[in-house]
């Protein structure tokens, strides 16, 4: 019986993100189209001015903008980022394309993951987001390329893997395409990723 209310529960996450919403999208498709048991509470964005704001508030998700440069103490801008996490009572939080760096709280260790578009520990770190991942790849002739699932920790990039998928690198690839391939494994990593924390 306990199994079976567990398969019947749905993890309450937020979503920290800075632009698009594409990864959010993707979620909420997954939730909506192939039974991903989700219940996004929260979304929190850098930027005012993003889709992604727009996708949640489509969605009747409630949203709330927090922007790094108005806090310049960083344990207070962790504490205008996680405070509304614990008022939703999220259990995990869920970096989608979040830009900024923001200090994990003690009662947050192993509850914040992120999405990154290399196989870690390849191609992390501070600097490597977006095109410059998929420039480094490329400059660096690696053959496979992919997306990782991690827990996030204080350090970019560097916290206990728990997904990650692969995808060629073509020879006629420039970063455009290649992130394009890599965002195809991201679709199903993250989905795949939260299936296996519930």
């Amino acid at each position: 019986m306990p199994e079976s209310n567990m398969s019947e529960s749905k993890l309450p996450i937020a979503v920290f993100l800075s632009g698009s919403g594409r990864t959010l999208a993707n979620l909420i498709r997954h939730r909506d189209e192939h039974g991903l048991p989700i219940e996004i509470r929260l979304v929190i964005s850098s930027r005012d001015d993003v889709r992604g704001l727009e996708i949640a508030k489509n969605d009747g998700i409630p949203t709330r903008v927090v922007r790094k440069r108005d806090h310049r103490d960083p344990f207070e801008h962790s504490r205008e980022m996680f405070d509304p996490c614990r008022e939703a009572e999220v259990k995990y939080v869920v970096m989608a394309g979040y830009l900024n760096h923001v200090l994990v709280p003690n009662d947050f260790e192993n509850r914040v993951i992120n999405i990154h578009p290399s196989l870690l520990p390849s191609f992390g770190g501070a600097g490597m987001y977006g095109h410059f991942v998929h420039d480094a790849v490329l400059k660096r002739g690696v053959k496979i390329s992919g997306c990782t699932v991690h827990f996030v920790d204080n350090e970019y990039d560097n916290g206990p893997i728990i997904v990650q998928r692969s995808c060629p690198v073509k020879p006629d690839d420039d970063a455009d395409t290649l992130a394009a391939r890599v965002f195809e494994q991201e679709c199903l990593a993250l989905p795949e990723a939260l299936r296996t924390l519930l």
